[in-house]
């Protein structure tokens, strides 16, 4: 499954779902959302399989059947988590490279990007991590093929910076692997009343990505 010239990444919400009164929310867009939201922290917390569209209701404070006016099923919403979560990353990854040509700074405000989203983005890591076998083919295989895509952006830069000898790794693709799993363990650790914000947490982890990379003189 964030950003020096990155589009704002600001904390999540922590406003609890119940508190927000669905039919305040009169818009179709805004109900949806309302739902989603509920979902994602539901199977977070709780998980898909054990998560039923009755307690979703009650979460967002709504019948449960009335969920299906604006989703199809349980699968459906889990689905939409995922396939956001990876576009969003993409996005990030996509802005992050856009503000230099050169290959170290791109890879460091990616990295910075990367464990930004992570950080202010746990719901979302961790459904994606835990739920990708709750979702059912063909989605299930669009989403993996989605996650090659952004770890293959890493590699490409590692590898490019390999060539134009800035970095020296014996395989760019652990090296991504390695620089993926920073932002993973980071969603499980962070908090946000915690000793390092995300931004300083990001910049500290582009910095340490770089010294993992180097040649060494």
């Amino acid at each position: 499954m964030s950003t020096t010239g990155h589009q704002s990444d600001e904390p999540r919400a922590i406003r609890p779902t119940s508190e927000i009164d669905p039919e305040q929310i009169s818009d179709f867009k805004g109900r949806r959302a309302i739902i989603l939201k509920s979902a994602l922290e539901l199977f977070a917390t709780h998980g898909y399989e054990a998560t039923t569209m009755d307690q979703l209701g009650e979460h967002v404070g709504i019948r449960g059947p009335s969920i299906y006016k604006h989703f199809r099923s349980k699968q459906e919403l889990l689905v939409e988590i995922m396939f956001h979560t990876m576009e969003r990353l993409q996005a990030n990854f996509a802005d992050a490279i856009s503000q230099s040509d050169e290959v170290t700074q791109q890879l460091k405000t990616a990295v910075e990007a990367h464990v930004r989203y992570h950080a202010h983005h746990r719901f979302e890591a961790f459904v994606g991590t835990r739920e990708i076998y709750s979702v059912t083919e063909p989605d299930r295989s669009e989403v993996i093929d989605l996650r090659a895509q952004y770890e293959c952006g890493f590699r490409d830069l590692i590898e490019r910076g390999r060539l134009e000898g800035h970095f020296d790794t014996g395989s760019s693709r652990l090296a991504s692997f390695a620089i993926l799993d920073m932002g993973m363990g980071v969603a499980v650790w962070f908090k946000e009343t915690g000793p390092f914000d995300a931004e300083r947490i990001a910049r500290y982890y582009g910095i340490m990505a770089l010294r993992m990379l180097r040649r060494s003189a």
